[in-house]
Order: structure tokens, then C-alpha cells, then sequence
């Protein structure tokens, strides 16, 4: 059986194009999650590349679920761990593959500067205290190595998950009225599994955090064009669907 190729890094470029793609592959999110994961775990390939050779990298996926991103990764190179606190996530496609450990983002149980890339996507909404789990990817970062942290803003677009766009109203607001409409609470509860992170409190952790240096603050699916709007309070945190933040280890 053929191998699968790696995506081509130098192919990678935030235009329109491949944020219209991006779009129309979470549109099938629930129903094709293996087409939807697939396409951005070939994206974030591409766009970790931008940093960082993940050819020999040792990384670690934070929150890296079933391991959707696992195959990317490791066509690409890197030699991939993947940490979850829930069980029920980590087998998710069946089996749990090698170099999978169970615990917590916010106590990663790793020495200091253990993985060239510590990445995580779509999970510190997902988190009570998303900045103590930022500081322990960086610290599990080697000096020189990448961090590379994404996240749904709550204000965006999807900022409520599946209970958008009712977030609007109120996070407890929107999960009552899923729970009364679908019989059953939602996967993603406000308050208890999904939280409401800004893209203003992270521009104040990459700020304020003194263990690597920022390298980008940007939206991760707007094209390149649109990124001015994250630099404007208020309106950056609608417009801004997801967050990216990335730093060198000092």
C-alpha cells in the first residue's frame, strides 16, 4: 500500500483559497469528521512549517484527542505524543497508538524543555485555566524549540461550538436553550467544558509571559490580508474565528 505524501510546506499560504476550503471542510465537522480533521491536520502541517522543520522534531500534541493529526505530523517527520484528559477522546478511532499519555494541559507531566514543538489546536477554550496550560507548553519546550498554541475565540463565529450562534446571548443562556431543543445537554457545556476565551486575553499572556519570544499573533484561518483586523479592540474578536499563537523558547 502506498504511503501517503506529506503536504508540500512551501505549498502553505494564508489566501482566500485556502480559507474558502477551510470553511467548506468544517462544514462537515459532525457528519465527515475524518475528512474535516484531515484537511486541517494537512493545514497545520503546512502552517507549523512556517516555523519550525518538523523533520526529527520531537512534538507533543496537547489535547491531540484520537490522534487526527497524528499521520500529518508524522509523514511530515516529527516524531508525535499526544497527551488528553479524557479517555473516551484518546480512543475515539479505536485503539490508543503509541506515545500517547493521559493527564492534564494544565500540569503536562514532562520536564522542562523536553519536546521541540509543543502544539496544541482547538483546546484551550476546552480548559478552567487557559493560561496556566499556555505557560506549561512553553515550559516543556525546549530552548529554541516552537510553541505553537490555537484556539476558538468565543466571540467569533463558532466561539459557542455546536451551541452557536446562541453564545451570543450568554454562554449558560445557550446551553439551556440546546439542552431544550435537542433533549440533551451539548458536548461542549459552558462552564464546565468550554470557557470564553478572548483574543484580547491572549495578546495579554503573549505580552506578559517572558519565557519565549512571540514570533506571531494572528488569526489562524483569515487570510493574510484580513490580519490587520486582530490588531483592533473590540472588532478583532468577532471577526477573528480562531487565534494563533506562536513563540521561540528562550
Amino acid at each position: 500500500m502506498p504511503q501517503p505524501s506529506a503536504p508540500d510546506p512551501s505549498a502553505w499560504a494564508p489566501t482566500l483559497r485556502r480559507s474558502v476550503r477551510l470553511f467548506r471542510a468544517f462544514r462537515v465537522e459532525q457528519t465527515q469528521p475524518d475528512v474535516f480533521y484531515g484537511e486541517l491536520a494537512d493545514d497545520a502541517v503546512g502552517h507549523v512549517s512556517q516555523y519550525a522543520d518538523l523533520a526529527g522534531a520531537r512534538m507533543l500534541d496537547v489535547g491531540g484527542g484520537p490522534g487526527y493529526f497524528r499521520t500529518a505530523f508524522e509523514t511530515a517527520g516529527a516524531t508525535y505524543f499526544a497527551l488528553d484528559a479524557d479517555v473516551g477522546e484518546l480512543s475515539g478511532l479505536g485503539g490508543i497508538a503509541p506515545r500517547t499519555v493521559l493527564g492534564s494541559g494544565m500540569e503536562l507531566p514532562f520536564a522542562d524543555g523536553t519536546f521541540d514543538l509543543c502544539y496544541s489546536s482547538n483546546v484551550l477554550e476546552h480548559v478552567s485555566d487557559p493560561w496556566r496550560m499556555a505557560d506549561e507548553m512553553v515550559r516543556v519546550t525546549r530552548p529554541g524549540g516552537l510553541t505553537f498554541i490555537s484556539y476558538t475565540v468565543w466571540f467569533g463565529p463558532w466561539g459557542g461550538h455546536e451551541t452557536s450562534p446562541w453564545h451570543y446571548l450568554g454562554g449558560r443562556r445557550a446551553r439551556r436553550r440546546y439542552q431544550r431543543r435537542h433533549g440533551h445537554e451539548p458536548k461542549n457545556k459552558f462552564g464546565e467544558s468550554l470557557y470564553a476565551v478572548t483574543v484580547r486575553a491572549g495578546r495579554e499572556w503573549a505580552r506578559r509571559q517572558t519565557g519565549a519570544e512571540v514570533l506571531d499573533v494572528i488569526p489562524r484561518y483569515n487570510p493574510a490580508a484580513t490580519r490587520w483586523l486582530s490588531s483592533l479592540p473590540v472588532l478583532r474578536e468577532v471577526v477573528t474565528w480562531n487565534l494563533v499563537i506562536v513563540l521561540r523558547r528562550r
